[in-house]
């Protein structure tokens, strides 16, 4: 699936969290409606089968709850795509990305092997740290394979993991550095490794045990005066040994790195002009950055439903050169089904560090609120997706919302905007007024105190996201083609 991530180590959000952010996005011509459900042990398989490739594996008897963001039509499987489990660890499942004929001729994908459709159903229920999530999945990439090229974030309350496949069964994982975020598109991310490390104390790196056998026995490192070492060499150039550097990357992948980068550090780097360091197209965008200023919620969410603000390449804009505008896939596009930030704070009771803020449809026209995550049950406002399209839930709701403020942007835009910067405020409010409360009552049943919580919070969701629509669908009304009145005449 085309997608957008962003990673945060804990240093450099600004409460100390760690943060991990994607967009789903459904491929080109296609809309995906989701939902938000909490998966009860009694509900998780215990011999899973995969819709699309038919492969069959046996799970652990003794899985944790977690939440997930699957499908809400069942058709092509699950799709958990992101959650939390009760041990505090994320998971957000996957981010598309490309290789090389060089890496998949010599590993060729897995028919029947496993891909995004799996994965968080696979792994997030047993593991207990970032770390064991990276193992886990990779040993299940070994024995079983995999059909796609897919990246994968892990995170805990302190560190957060970054897992990138190779081809059909070979990965590599790094360690999101503490101080640094991290930007991925659908392009293959980590650019250097330290094979020592992953061949050593494997502090921050980590792969697959074969690797170093795997690049030399298939000439896959392009280093210059590094045939034989592999396994000493502290920064092996990953992009060059298993990614891509096609035309196409230049006007749908780099475009969205060099935007978010762009917008985290302005003032690191020249980005644009005839002597910019990093431009759309730049090859060598870093993988990691740290960031000018700590980042918060709303930056995460500006950049994940970005479409080239400030720039000549905004669809929208009035004053953009008509030859540049638009010719880059935008971040927020039409195709978004939803994202989601999980929110780890360490600070907090650790019943009630878990957060996960939550949006469906286009980003470029949503607002984002937070659910506590260690509950049994999601508001039926989120949980209650099908085919169906109703205002009665927040997918379908903002799906009409998008479709009919791009048809009006002008007009529309001001409603988008205040309604994103309300819903952000009544977030954190909600978030302060829950804890306070938990800390003055101290409920015994933790988890019907936060349920209620997370209904109330979905019903102020509903309202505000109701408003609006009406005033949207009452804007794009009056400017409706066919509009006429007696001073017309």
């Amino acid at each position: 699936m085309p997608c957008t991530t962003i990673l945060v180590g804990r240093e450099a959000s600004i409460d100390g969290s760690t943060l991990m952010a994607r967009n789903e996005d459904s491929g080109a011509g296609s809309f995906m409606p989701k939902k938000q459900i909490v998966v009860l042990p009694q509900d998780q398989p215990r011999l899973y089968k995969s819709v699309i490739s038919g492969v069959e594996i046996p799970l652990p008897e003794e899985p944790m709850r977690y939440t997930a963001m699957p499908n809400a039509l069942p058709e092509e499987g699950i799709w958990g795509e992101a959650g939390i489990n009760e041990a505090n660890v994320a998971m957000s499942e996957t981010e598309t990305l490309t290789s090389n004929p060089r890496v998949l001729g010599a590993d060729p994908l897995v028919k029947e092997g496993i891909g995004e459709e799996d994965m968080l159903t696979l792994v997030l229920p047993y593991i207990k740290s970032a770390r064991e999530g990276v193992l886990r999945l990779g040993s299940l990439l070994e024995k079983y394979g995999t059909y796609e090229i897919n990246g994968i974030g892990f995170q805990d309350l302190s560190e957060i993991w970054w897992f990138e496949s190779i081809g059909g069964h070979h990965w590599i994982a790094k360690r999101v550095p503490d101080d640094a975020y991290v930007v991925m598109p659908n392009q293959q991310g980590i650019d250097w490794f330290d094979m020592s490390d992953a061949y050593g104390r494997q502090a921050e790196h980590l792969c697959s045990a074969d690797l170093a056998d795997f690049i030399r026995n298939n000439h896959l490192n392009r280093m210059m005066g590094e045939e034989e070492n592999i396994e000493s060499i502290r920064r092996f150039d990953v992009r060059a040994a298993f990614g891509s550097r096609s035309d196409s990357d230049h006007v749908y992948n780099t475009p969205r790195a060099w935007y978010m980068e762009r917008y985290l550090n302005p003032s690191t780097f020249l980005w644009d002009g005839p002597d910019a360091d990093f431009t759309p197209e730049s090859d060598d965008l870093p993988w990691s950055l740290v960031p000018e200023n700590k980042i918060t919620i709303e930056d995460i969410k500006y950049v994940l439903s970005s479409y080239y603000q400030g720039t000549d390449y905004n669809p929208y804009s009035r004053h953009a050169d008509p030859k540049k505008q638009g010719m880059y896939r935008p971040i927020g596009i039409n195709r978004n089904n939803f994202v989601k930030i999980t929110q780890l704070r360490p600070y907090a009771p650790e019943a009630l560090a878990g957060i996960e803020w939550i949006a469906t449809g286009s980003n470029a026209f949503n607002g984002i609120m937070p659910f506590y995550a260690n509950v049994t049950t999601a508001p039926d406002y989120l949980s209650g997706t099908d085919g169906r399209v109703t205002t009665e839930n927040f997918y379908w709701a903002n799906r009409m919302i998008g479709a009919l403020t791009d048809a009006h942007y002008s007009t529309c835009i001001v409603h988008v905007e205040r309604y994103q910067e309300q819903t952000a405020a009544l977030g954190h409010a909600r978030i302060l007024k829950t804890d306070k409360a938990f800390a003055e009552s101290r409920p015994e049943d933790v988890t019907a105190f936060l349920e209620q919580a997370n209904r109330e919070t979905a019903e102020l969701l509903k309202e505000k996201t109701d408003e609006l629509l009406a005033r949207v669908l009452f804007t794009a009304s009056n400017e409706m083609k066919n509009g006429f009145s007696r001073s017309d005449a």
